[in-house]
């Protein structure tokens, strides 16, 4: 393959101009994460049920006591590609890259999948495939309600109590990019919860860095670590530092 090579000097220039491009992307993305959580939201009126590992289960028992809810849709059933051996091989590769979802969870949030397989079957697959994401039965219309009948989907749910909401939804080309904490939150009426979010009035907000912890040392209610507030302010002080010196 023939491609331009160049000095150190003329490489960072070529990637400080694209620098400035993805910057901007980035904060198009920030504008488009706060538009969403400006969404209104659609009142669910139906009692959906699901099958899990313990029995049957709510749309509500799916959020696990947490405020919002992500619901990603995976085809895996008789009459897909795979079946019984494996899941839709599009939905597989996007449950492969579903991070650590204490992070999530930390967030008041909850991810989990559903298909219509049955329990033992999702159980089997699971294991064969080292996911530990919870994984639910469809069992009644929620699919053809939700967009995901024919094609996978994410849908995003808030509760008030007992009272759920439809937030957001984001299928086709955009499941691409899900599979982050970062990429989960965004979808979500109350976004990362970060104090440098533009988000509705009411919405809870808390220094970015500071919430973060390793995935077994989360601690609801726990202040943060005090040792990761003074490093993550450290790193903070050396980024505002660099983009100083870049714009003199």
């Amino acid at each position: 393959m023939q491609h331009q090579v160049v000095s150190r000097d003329e490489w960072e220039a070529a990637r400080e101009q694209l620098l400035i491009k993805e910057k901007a992307q980035t904060r198009a993305r920030d504008a488009l994460a706060a538009e969403r959580r400006r969404m209104p939201w659609m009142a669910v009126e139906k009692a959906y049920v699901f099958d899990g590992p313990e029995g049957k289960a709510s749309l509500l028992d799916l959020f696990a006591g947490r405020r919002q809810l992500i619901i990603y849709r995976a085809f895996f059933e008789p009459g897909v590609h795979g079946w019984p051996e494996h899941a839709c091989i599009g939905c597989s590769l996007g449950a492969d890259q579903v991070a650590n979802l204490a992070h999530l969870n930390a967030r008041d949030t909850t991810l989990v999948y559903a298909s219509r397989a049955p329990q033992a079957d999702i159980a089997r697959l699971k294991a064969r495939m080292g996911w530990e994401m919870p994984w639910y039965t469809i069992t009644d219309s929620f699919d053809a309600d939700f967009g995901v009948n024919e094609w996978h989907g994410h849908n995003a749910f808030i509760r008030d109590g007992e009272r759920v909401c439809r937030t957001y939804f984001i299928n086709s080309r955009g499941d691409e990019a899900m599979g982050t904490t970062w990429s989960y939150l965004d979808m979500t009426a109350l976004g990362r919860q970060e104090a440098w979010e533009d988000s509705p009035e009411g919405t809870p907000q808390s220094r970015p860095y500071k919430w973060w912890n390793w995935n077994d040392s989360y601690v609801p209610g726990a202040a943060p670590d005090p040792e990761w507030i003074a490093v993550s302010d450290a790193g903070e002080e050396a980024f505002r530092n660099s983009d100083a010196r870049a714009k003199t």
